[in-house]
């Protein structure tokens, strides 16, 4: 490597390599520099205020000078550091580092042939363990194999690469877990499916009863599962609508008083004239479900839980954590208790999936993972503040919403809802386990079904005679050579007012772009009969 061009302070560096070669003839000498010593300012004052760590070490790298910046950095008083082996000043392995790279394995370093630039990181002994980058050039026309070195914290620099590396390493897991999903939900679709057809011959008293319905539990336990991986990586499907979180709390404050029993008192301190938020209210309640039972987890001897909700804005963007929200109005939802709290060591690996401190078989460690993927696909985000002893405080950020909050749908009241029907339905479905139990549910159901493997089977299907009157198209969105969206398309080409239900593993939104628009809708798998019937019977009118 060449040599670096001349700093634009050589004419100080020189005036103090002046001082350090000493007495010149017939000239006093003012002595080496030191930090805050004598001296003229006009000399050494730019050495000395540098905000760069510098100093100048001898060939055994001694500190013969530095400036105040790199007394800081070291935690040391300047002045008490001169003559000190820079070896010293930093942990045993980045000792290591300075005796490789300068050859320093005797107290006479020999001849030294190698760049005169040379470059490493180094740790700096203590507490703090402050990393650094390193420089070091000789100085020309200075004392003997003497050296001007800089030191460069990369305090802030590794902690952004640390959440680099941490952002990476979520994104690839969401990654994975919407790709999982999509193909275990397809088996848990079967499971819970052919578990409904068996429960239609087997009734409570059966002998087989108890064994079907053990299954089907835990196939919906692994649903639910699946849901919190989706949720984590921001993939589960959401049906958002426009609402009041004073009502989503007053509605589950009796279902959280129960999940915390009676040593925890459940405070709500509503704010008067919250703004309206969008939000999927399943998804809202579940984040505080999660919530309340990490605070009743975090409460074993019992203690108070605080929710309040607030109206709050924003003038400019706001850093959140690690998350930035913009500029605007949101409503928070802070949900505080008076637990353990959280050791810093934990603070920034709550949100990770399956972290957790609890023991094995206490959590599955996605509880808060699945609370900020939730918020972050509504828009907004969590926040944790918390110090041990003295509980935690996990604030909820939703945007606000322009539009007026819609009333919920109430279920029409007298007979159940008929659920059979007579119109013809094609299904198109790969998996042929997804596909055999659809087929057979719809069937007990009194719908006349056609059934096809693929997109080309199903174009073949339209030219027979059963096809004739063909009402709705049941298909998967994702299919080989020829996916759901597209033979939608073809079909209403020559069946304009066909109705289309997609059914995928995937969540709604990551698929938006690929439905079309019309009369379709989407259900998401796992489904079971019960599901599946009610909206083939919503579709159809």
């Amino acid at each position: 490597m060449g040599r670096l061009p001349a700093p634009p302070h050589r004419g100080v560096i020189g005036r103090l390599l002046s001082r350090l070669r000493g007495p010149r003839a017939g000239a006093g000498s003012p002595g080496p520099v030191l930090v805050g010593g004598g001296g003229r300012l006009e000399d050494d004052r730019l050495f000395r205020e540098a905000p760069a760590a510098l100093a100048v070490l001898d060939a055994r790298l001694r500190i013969v000078t530095c400036n105040r910046a790199f007394g800081e950095l070291c935690r040391q008083d300047g002045s008490g550091m001169i003559g000190r082996s820079l070896a010293d000043l930093v942990r045993s392995d980045s000792a290591d580092f300075l005796a490789a790279a300068f050859g320093m394995t005797n107290d006479r370093p020999g001849p030294d042939t190698r760049p005169d630039v040379r470059h490493g990181e180094i740790t700096l002994a203590g507490e703090t363990g402050v990393a650094c980058q390193v420089l070091f050039r000789r100085l020309d026309g200075g004392p003997p194999g003497a050296w001007i070195v800089q030191l460069l914290d990369l305090t802030e620099r590794k902690t952004l690469e640390q959440q680099f590396a941490q952002s990476q390493k979520m994104q690839a897991v969401g990654q994975l877990a919407g790709g999982v999903a999509h193909d275990f939900n397809n088996l848990l679709t079967a499971m819970i499916g052919f578990c409904d057809l068996l429960l239609i011959r087997h009734r409570p008293g059966d002998q087989s009863f108890a064994e079907i319905m053990q299954i089907k539990q835990n196939a919906n336990r692994a649903a639910n599962l699946v849901r919190q991986l989706l949720a984590f990586s921001r993939q589960q499907t959401l049906q958002p609508r426009v609402l009041v979180l004073t009502d989503v709390l007053a509605d589950t404050a009796h279902l959280l008083r129960r999940l915390l029993g009676e040593g925890v008192e459940l405070d709500l301190a509503q704010a008067r004239d919250l703004w309206p938020v969008r939000a999927d209210v399943s998804h809202v309640e579940q984040v505080l479900i999660n919530l309340a039972v990490n605070a009743r987890d975090a409460m074993p001897g019992g203690g108070r839980l605080e929710m309040r909700t607030a109206n709050r804005t924003f003038e400019k963007p706001t850093r959140i954590g690690d998350d930035v929200l913009p500029a605007g109005d949101y409503v928070t939802l802070t949900v505080a208790d008076t637990g353990q709290g959280i050791p810093p060591e934990h603070l920034a690996r709550i949100f990770d999936p399956f972290f957790t401190t609890k023991e094995v078989g206490q959590g599955t460690g996605l509880g808060l993972s699945t609370a900020y993927g939730i918020m972050k696909q509504t828009g907004g985000t969590i926040a944790v503040d918390s110090e041990p002893g003295a509980g935690a405080v996990f604030t909820l950020f939703f945007p606000r919403s322009l539009e007026a909050p819609e009333e919920p749908k109430a279920a029409p009241p007298g007979q159940a809802r008929d659920l059979t029907g007579s119109a013809t339905i094609l299904v198109v479905e790969d998996d042929a386990a997804v596909r055999t139990f659809s087929c057979r549910a719809l069937r007990k159901k009194g719908y006349q079904v056609l059934e096809a493997a693929s997109g080309d089977a199903a174009l073949a299907l339209l030219e027979t005679p059963e096809a004739v009157g063909l009402e709705l198209l049941i298909t998967d969105v994702v299919m080989p050579r020829l996916d759901g969206p597209t033979l939608a398309a073809r079909l209403r080409e020559r069946i304009p007012d066909l109705r289309v239900l997609f059914i995928s593993g995937y969540a709604e939104d990551a698929l938006r772009d690929r439905l079309i628009a019309g009369d379709s809708q989407f259900l998401p798998k796992p489904y079971d009969l019960r599901e599946l019937v009610d909206k083939v019977k919503t579709v159809l009118g």
